[in-house]
């Protein structure tokens, strides 16, 4: 008896010691991001990236769109590492000049301008991670749209990727098998990608990403077709801008999903997610309920924010945005 006793203690130790090892795994993704980081460190941090953020949607609608996809384009590229902020250097080529990023991917200033600030403020303690995490949210919300609470402590690396670039950022192009698999790929399921997508409620596209529909598709509504071959020629002007929501182009609201049920999705990409598939139900759900769909998407975003940062003594906290210390 008195062996047995023992043994089975030593399971539960055991037991006991796996379950706390795999605790601490589980945690390592995002545990070490928190809501107050900068608390001690940098307590005006949050106030100085918002009042940067609403100063420049105020003067131009589109740059929260623009901001908000700096983030997307950086974590889906190695984490949400700041990478994407990476000019070209003589060890790698950084991520900008990718086909997803290229004369597409703007905002960059912006983020220059919260960093000499939060240098200013508090030298060499907010990671431009961060900023793209915190002005991501800070963009929707100025755009009218949901409120999340960022975690925080992202470090920043000193490499980029174009090759992660290229391959990782889903595409414009692709079917709905393709998009639930881009997603999938970063841990997300289809119902996220869906609300994901919902990012698509503001913010333009170039007519070089939508050209192949509206003059080979089928299913688009044509009155909508004929007023965007108006601004999008069959050959040339590959960068003229349309919005990617006609309805309310520049408010962060669930009209993105009404223009899908109407045949008035821009993006192949975007009708793709209501054209008789598996996704039909969640759009009309996000038509109906404005509320579900700013529920999940804050949720989607948050879980965004938490993919493979660098946190603890990985990376480091660069100075300038563009370039490693």
């Amino acid at each position: 008896m008195a062996s047995h006793h023992s043994s089975s203690s030593v399971f539960t130790t055991f037991k006991l010691c796996f379950c706390l090892l795999l605790l601490s795994f589980i945690g390592m993704a995002s545990a070490q991001l928190t809501t107050n980081f900068y608390a001690k460190t940098c307590p005006n941090a949050l106030s100085i990236i918002k009042s940067a953020v609403n100063s420049a949607v105020k003067s131009e609608a589109r740059m929260g769109a623009s901001l908000l996809r700096l983030h997307f384009h950086d974590c889906f590229v190695n984490g949400c590492d700041a990478s994407i902020l990476l000019d070209d250097t003589s060890n790698f080529t950084g991520e900008k000049t990718a086909g997803p990023n290229a004369n597409s991917v703007r905002g960059f200033e912006v983020v220059d301008t919260i960093k000499s600030q939060l240098e200013a403020s508090c030298p060499g303690v907010v990671s431009c991670a961060d900023v793209l995490a915190v002005a991501a949210r800070d963009s929707v919300v100025a755009l009218r749209g949901p409120s999340w609470t960022v975690r925080l402590g992202r470090r920043d690396s000193t490499t980029a990727s174009l090759s992660a670039a290229n391959s990782n950022i889903p595409a414009p192009t692709l079917n709905l098998s393709g998009l639930i698999s881009a997603f999938s790929n970063k841990g997300f399921n289809a119902r996220e990608m869906v609300a994901l997508s919902g990012s698509h409620t503001i913010g333009q596209a170039r007519c070089t990403t939508f050209r192949t529909r509206i003059y080979n598709e089928a299913n688009i509504d044509a009155t909508f077709k004929t007023s965007l071959q108006a601004n999008c020629p069959s050959s040339g002007g590959d960068n003229t801008l349309s919005p990617l929501d006609t309805q309310t182009p520049t408010t962060f609201d669930n009209a993105y999903y009404t223009n899908l049920v109407n045949k008035k999705g821009l993006l192949h990409s975007d009708q793709q997610l209501f054209n008789g598939g598996s996704t039909d139900a969640v759009v009309n759900t996000y038509r109906t309920r404005s509320t579900t769909f700013f529920t999940d998407f804050a949720n989607a975003m948050v879980k965004m924010g938490n993919l493979s940062p660098l946190t603890g003594t990985s990376g480091q906290i660069r100075t300038n945005c563009r370039k490693t210390n």
